[in-house]
């Protein structure tokens, strides 16, 4: 029987967002060996603590604080998501012997207007290896896409791809009579290779094109917002293609749609 409890801090725990996804799947797997209790379930009563838990950015460091204070009263403590390698002040300030969930990472972007992305993260992603070397984290990373940045050490005693082994193939094959079904969001590095122009040419072919995430506003296109994970399936077992946007083949509703028996368009 697992007794030993793990109070872990996550930035992200929604079923509509790949974070949130990511967060369900490591927690799952802490459960082998830990009792996992998640630290601030509700929001504070401090009204400055909850305008700092709705920054992107500034709420990972809000959960360092949480696992401090955790981790001075004697107890084991993790961090789950939100855990870019060029984010090296996490893995810097977080407590001796954390327990870090998957390390993300490596998407590609478009190199105009992102020069900062290209000289300065390579440097962090050092920054962060040497940190995490230092301080002896379990390194595991969510796909592969950052092994170029990494050592032949770092690599040796890492593991990859742990967004991966939570998927596989469904053998229950239903006819499928939607033709698509699309993830748009409003990203910064996303929108650069989201394919408007080939789904213009589906909707002018007659396809049937449905969007899940963001409002695309494109005409003929079915808009069905932000959904659920049960929700999202069940378009993805009516559906039979995809098209993959270009920046991270690993994201987590690709890796649905294959599991769902649907068809992954991309170019070369």
């Amino acid at each position: 029987m697992i007794n030993k409890k793990l109070y872990y801090w996550v930035s992200e725990i929604s079923s509509k967002s790949g974070e949130g996804r990511l967060a369900f799947f490591f927690i799952d797997h802490l459960k082998k060996k830990y009792v996992p209790i998640r630290i601030c379930k509700q929001k504070s009563r401090y009204k400055f603590i909850n305008t700092l838990l709705n920054q992107k950015y500034i709420s990972p460091f809000v959960g360092v604080i949480y696992c401090w204070i955790f981790f001075l009263r004697g107890k084991s403590v993790g961090f789950i998501n939100y855990l870019p390698l060029w984010n090296f002040l996490i893995f810097l300030f977080l407590p001796p012997s954390s327990i870090i969930g998957p390390i993300t990472g490596g998407a590609k972007f478009k190199i105009k207007n992102n020069y900062f992305r290209l000289l300065i993260f390579p440097i962090f992603y050092k920054i962060s290896e040497l940190i995490i070397s230092l301080r002896n984290f379990e390194i595991i990373f969510s796909t592969d896409l950052l092994k170029k940045y990494l050592s032949k050490n770092t690599i040796k005693n890492s593991s990859f791809n742990y967004v991966i082994s939570n998927f596989r193939i469904s053998t229950n094959i239903k006819k499928k009579n939607d033709d698509f079904l699309i993830y748009y969001r409003k990203h910064k590095n996303k929108k650069n290779f989201f394919p408007i122009d080939k789904i213009k040419y589906l909707v002018s072919k007659g396809y049937k094109v449905n969007i899940i995430g963001n409002r695309l506003n494109l005409p003929k296109v079915i808009n069905h917002g932000l959904l659920n994970r049960k929700k999202v399936e069940r378009l993805q077992k009516k559906s039979r293609f995809t098209l993959y946007s270009g920046e991270n083949l690993y994201s987590i509703f690709i890796l649905e749609c294959i599991s769902k028996n649907m068809y992954v368009l991309t170019d070369k």
